[in-house]
């Protein structure tokens, strides 16, 4: 299988990744790796993330802890009988873009979604050293298969919308935005210029 630039996925294999992150792991993700996370991670939407940034402005103890943690911009479909959870894709991540900042100020240290991150949490990836994993649109049936547990641990009230603790293994990422200031979808871009496509 050939990916872009004529490089061979043989060439780049997944990079193992636990979640919760540390620092190790972190700094050795570039910009374009494939990632294979597995551990706990948490689910988190617009609205999760309005009451996150709500409790944190009030000085309250958040439901749970963001050190080292992975947040995924999934709102998971109910299971079907049998099935741990129903198809389970990433939603926009510009969407939750300005309520980013205070999380990865708490330690927050990984985040999963689709799309390209805003300027202000580009640099918030990087004061903190953070990063910001793409999983791929529309391969909601498939990213269910990494998914073995799911359980709501807050916000219980808001539905879909709740905050779900997912255990996972070898969930397919690809790194989006690195802690030194990789952008995977302004390398594209630029690639895209050099080619004549701009």
């Amino acid at each position: 299988m050939t990916q872009g630039d004529g490089v061979t996925a043989e060439d780049h294999p997944s990079i193992a990744v636990t979640a919760p992150l540390d620092d190790v792991a972190i700094r050795r993700l570039r910009v374009g790796d494939r990632v294979s996370l597995s551990g706990t991670i948490y689910t988190a939407r617009d609205a999760a993330h309005q009451r996150l940034k709500a409790a944190i402005d009030a000085g309250e103890e958040l439901p749970i802890p963001l050190e080292g943690q992975v947040l995924y911009y999934v709102g998971p479909a109910p299971a079907r009988p049998g099935a741990v959870t129903g198809p389970a894709g990433p939603t926009t991540s510009a969407r939750v873009d300005p309520l980013t900042p205070p999380l990865l100020a708490r330690g927050l240290k990984g985040m999963i979604g689709k799309g390209k991150r805003d300027a202000t949490v580009r640099a918030a990836i990087v004061q903190y050293g953070a990063v910001y994993l793409v999983a791929v649109g529309g391969a909601a049936a498939l990213i269910a298969e990494a998914i073995k547990s799911v359980e709501v641990v807050a916000y219980g009230d808001l539905g879909t919308e709740a905050i779900h603790r997912l255990e996972v293994v070898n969930f397919p990422l690809i790194v989006g935005n690195d802690c030194v200031g990789g952008d995977l979808f302004e390398q594209g871009r630029a690639r895209y210029r050099r080619a004549g496509g701009e």
